[in-house]
């Protein structure tokens, strides 16, 4: 540091301080999910993220650290070989796909290419905490439509919501945070009442954890409706969530406008090689998903048993509908060492190792008693 940097400056002004969007203040930011805290004695376990606890394919890491070597070239932009390979394994055009630095990216793209201060969004809520904050920063008016009381989208109500302002309708199935996913039959209904117009986005990033009968399946509804954009993320069932891989499927001329808004070099070489790897261990992945969809519906099914109403769970988590009670019960949870993820009108509990389950069906069974007797 020269002299002149560690001499104190003066304080600005307030009032010198750049403009900065008023839209910015119609929304809240992204908060992550918490660490657990430290309390002696007790395994900490971390279940606000939503991330998947398994390690890595063991291919997976070995294509890591082969490609761990020469981090001052920059990626293959176009992610060419991986969507190559998302070619294959889905069955669409490789000018259909665009990969992104998450699903997150993807979702802040086709924010930017559909909307602004003179349209309208329409999305359900509780869902995804980043659907205000990307339709708000481009300015566009945003409907969030209630869930209904059992955590499923209101699709009737965001029907009626449509206008010749609409220019973006998000979907979430499964839905975080309540966990319900759409039926093939609701979502065909819906999307025949929604103008081809208008760009419908699914956000599929927890479909492989679904296995409830009839459950919509993004791509078979994509192949109909020329509209519709599928949102997916190698995050969750492929387990590489700090790698920041996600994919879109959407029609050419989208993919296109979608390319324009992306961040160039977003996705790094090492990040696109473990995506191949992963993909192309795909049976793997998959056996893995439904055996912690089965861990899920277990422990959905032990908070039933012990009086919760919980959703229909098809992601790797289950939402307890507290309410005014979301607070406390997180704090029961902060003082056994679990982090869980607090939203206010509920509890998101992501599925994570057995043991930090049993002591989470343990704190929901005291909290029970004290609370509701």
């Amino acid at each position: 540091m020269t002299s002149s940097e560690s001499t104190a400056r003066t304080p600005v002004p307030r009032a010198a301080f750049p403009h900065l969007r008023a839209a910015l203040e119609t929304f809240p930011p992204y908060i992550p999910g918490k660490p657990p805290r430290r309390v002696d004695g007790l395994t900490p376990y971390k279940l606000s993220s939503n991330e998947n606890f398994l390690e890595p394919l063991p291919a997976v890491l070995e294509t890591m650290l082969a490609h761990a070597k020469d981090p001052a070239q920059y990626p293959d932009d176009s992610a060419l070989a991986l969507r190559e390979g998302l070619a294959a394994r889905l069955g669409v055009g490789i000018d259909e796909l665009i990969v992104t630095a998450g699903a997150s990216e993807l979702l802040v793209a086709l924010t930017q290419i559909t909307s602004d201060a003179t349209t309208e969004a329409i999305y359900p809520w509780p869902s995804f905490e980043m659907y205000p904050q990307t339709t708000g920063l481009v300015g566009a008016k945003r409907i969030e439509v209630p869930n209904r009381p059992d955590g499923t989208h209101d699709l009737e109500a965001m029907a009626a919501a449509i206008t010749d302002q609409t220019r973006l309708i998000i979907l979430c199935s499964p839905n975080n945070p309540t966990g319900p996913a759409l039926s093939d039959r609701e979502l065909r209904d819906f999307l025949a009442r929604v103008p081809d117009t208008v760009l419908v986005a699914l956000d599929e990033a927890y479909w492989e954890f679904a296995n409830a009968d009839g459950v919509a399946r993004g791509l078979d509804i994509y192949a109909d409706h020329a509209n519709v954009v599928l949102l997916r993320t190698f995050s969750k069932a492929h387990g590489l969530a700090g790698l920041r891989v996600g994919y879109g499927v959407a029609r050419e001329p989208v993919i296109a406008g979608l390319r324009k808004a992306v961040i160039p070099f977003g996705v790094t070489a090492l990040s696109q090689a473990a995506a191949l790897t992963s993909l192309e261990h795909w049976d793997e992945v998959l056996e893995r998903a439904a055996g912690l969809a089965a861990t899920r519906d277990a422990f959905a099914q032990a908070l039933r048993d012990q009086g919760w109403d919980v959703p229909q769970a098809q992601g790797n988590f289950v939402w307890l509908p507290l309410g005014e009670l979301s607070g406390a019960f997180e704090d029961a949870c902060v003082d056994q060492s679990i982090a869980v993820r607090n939203l206010e009108s509920g509890v998101r509990i992501s599925i994570g190792e057995q043991p930090g389950l049993d002591r989470v069906l343990d704190i929901a069974a005291a909290f029970r008693a004290e609370h509701f007797g």
